[in-house]
């Protein structure tokens, strides 16, 4: 027999990492692998995560691949580490590996590539007298590919495609591993702007992510909705003088996911049920576009889907930055809220990022976050050994 304690413990992290808090009167938008909608470095962390248009870095592929096309680095590669839920149980952690290369002398063109590791800590497994039989380790797990070209001196697209696994087996007897697989699908643009007596660089930025099947972890019975999801935003890099840059990002963030049905006060069980049924049917491209008319409450209830996320980063001669942002989710659809900040050290080779997350929504577990991450310039490190 498994521990029951255990059993209830790991399905309430799951329902926490996708909706983000414990209220009341909530309709929020839930979907299988809540990890992949985790963002995994320091560096958006710390700008309340916004990303999808910010100058491009090594971790470009979470928020927009089509990034790398700009960078400036031949290739590069990082990794960060995610503790996750701390205020909830300790041995959650998401790990995040990422690296990308520039084809061709003309550097118009990137292959990049990532790994994604969500532990959700160890689960014991008991028999019925209540004596240990093993130890079970459920995660989450994906790897992805992507292509990217600049289609223009100012504008580059990316696709990427991902396989995802989702192994919760031994949580009850009806659990086994799951599979999916997704597409992305993604843009960017950056040109100059005179602003005053200085040129400042405006990029915009697009990724729908995660583009796929839909995952069981039950036999194919009951498949959920991956995360697909949209993001829109815009930057703007502002020369303060000749070593110091000030840049504010804005992304705007919407799922491509069906909202579920609520049952109706004057509803009969069994007419709710044939409507879940029907939800439960409908393919991942018809739900993405019923996630923009399907709500409830309506077109208002459609605004309360977007979230939204505001990030100012100083750079002082691109060693040495300071970041700070705000992340918002309306309160009916999971009232994440949070104050972020960080910091961030670059050398010839390596760069260190830490953020750190402060809540504004009372009894929120994702306060008091940390994220890591550590990148490596591979031609900086090429310039150590000459």
């Amino acid at each position: 027999m498994k521990n029951i304690v255990k059993k209830i413990l790991l399905v309430n992290v799951f329902t926490l990492a996708s909706l983000g808090m414990f209220a009341q009167d909530l309709n929020p938008i839930t979907t299988a692998m809540p990890s992949l909608s985790i963002a995994p470095d320091a560096r958006a962390g710390g700008m309340g995560d916004a990303g999808v248009a910010t100058a491009p870095d090594v971790y470009s592929q979470h928020w927009n691949p089509a990034k790398y096309a700009f960078a400036i680095s031949k290739a590069g590669i990082g990794l960060s580490y995610t503790p996750w839920l701390r205020k909830i149980i300790n041995d959650i952690a998401l790990v995040y590996g990422v690296g990308y290369y520039k084809l061709g002398n003309e550097d118009n063109q990137a292959l990049s590539a990532s790994i994604r590791y969500f532990s959700i800590g160890d689960v014991n497994v008991v028999d019925q007298a209540g004596v240990f039989q093993n130890t079970l380790s459920p995660n989450e797990l994906s790897i992805d590919l992507a292509y990217s070209r600049k289609l223009s001196s100012t504008f580059s697209g990316s696709v990427a495609i991902r396989y995802i696994r989702a192994d919760y087996s031994g949580a009850d007897e009806e659990t086994s591993p799951g599979d999916a697989f997704a597409a992305d699908i993604s843009g960017y643009n950056e040109s100059y702007i005179t602003t005053g007596d200085s040129e400042s660089l405006l990029s915009f930025g697009f990724n729908i992510s995660n583009i796929g099947t839909k995952i069981s972890t039950n036999g194919d019975n009951d498949k959920d909705f991956l995360p697909t999801n949209m993001r829109i935003g815009a930057s703007l890099m502002y020369p303060m003088n000749d070593v110091s840059t000030l840049s504010f990002s804005l992304d705007l963030n919407k799922l491509l996911v069906p909202t579920p049905p609520i049952q109706e006060e004057d509803e009969s069980n069994t007419d709710f049920e044939s409507r879940m049924a029907d939800y439960r049917n409908i393919s991942p491209i018809s739900g993405i576009f019923k996630s923009f008319g399907d709500a409830p409450g309506g077109f208002s209830e459609e605004l309360k889907e977007i979230m939204w996320s505001l990030g100012v980063e100083y750079d002082y001669d691109n060693k040495f930055r300071v970041r700070t942002g705000y992340f918002y989710e309306n309160k009916m659809k999971g009232n994440r809220q949070y104050l972020a900040f960080g910091a961030g050290f670059k050398l010839t080779a390596f760069q260190f990022d830490v953020a750190y997350m402060l809540a504004t929504a009372q009894q929120n577990p994702l306060d008091q976050t940390l994220r890591f991450g550590l990148s490596f310039d591979l031609d900086g490190m090429k310039n150590l050994f000459r």
